[in-house]
């Protein structure tokens, strides 16, 4: 099924709190999904996903745009992720996709970014070998494309390597589409929220 398919025959709920649009999707793989737009400006900031079945059912949620769940903190495991570990954050522009690599201290000169056209991803590497990444573009999936070197941009500055890849037109087109979806959904605003008797 294609992604505006896809986006139509989802259950959705919506509501406008903090300046936001939040839509929450229910599918019928028991797959969910909770997105927040900029009011102003439309703009995805956020999108997470629950995968469903009982199998893969973890009760956490794997951030596709914006900032990474925060880690709690287990004080029964003593082996703990790096903080100074290399992450990834996603972010959406009006024209482009934008991924911040934190905690890469290596000059720019150092990094390659390249479309990998057969496996339909960004490859990342360092030439001194110590950091290598694929990176998958779900944008171009949902519109059957292919990453393009042309598209691709990147800098490097406080330890962050920041790529960014032009959206192309088929992505914005579609990106459209979903909006005037969303304005079908029935929206309630922070402010007319029932209250819960106590």
């Amino acid at each position: 099924m294609d992604w505006l398919e896809l986006i139509k025959s989802a259950k959705k709920t919506a509501l406008i709190q903090d300046g936001k649009r939040k839509v929450h999707y229910k599918f019928s793989n028991e797959d969910e999904m909770a997105e927040e737009y900029n009011l102003e400006t439309n703009i995805l900031v956020r999108r997470a996903w629950k995968r469903g079945g009982a199998l893969r059912k973890t009760g956490l949620w794997e951030v596709e745009v914006g900032d990474p769940e925060p880690v709690m903190q287990s004080f029964d495991v003593g082996i703990k992720e790096n903080a100074n570990s290399p992450y990834i954050v996603k972010r959406i522009t009006k024209t482009n996709i934008e991924w911040r690599i934190r905690n890469l201290s290596y000059p720019v000169e150092t990094y390659s970014v390249t479309a990998d056209p057969d496996a339909r991803c960004l490859i990342i590497r360092t030439t001194n070998k110590k950091y290598f990444k694929k990176i998958q573009v779900e944008e171009l999936d949902r519109v059957n494309l292919c990453p393009e070197q042309k598209n691709i941009d990147f800098s490097h500055k406080y330890n962050t390597l920041i790529i960014t890849y032009k959206k192309p037109p088929e992505v914005l087109e579609l990106e459209q589409k979903v909006l005037q979806e969303l304005k079908n959904v029935q929206t309630i605003k922070d402010g007319d929220l029932p209250c819960k008797p106590s």
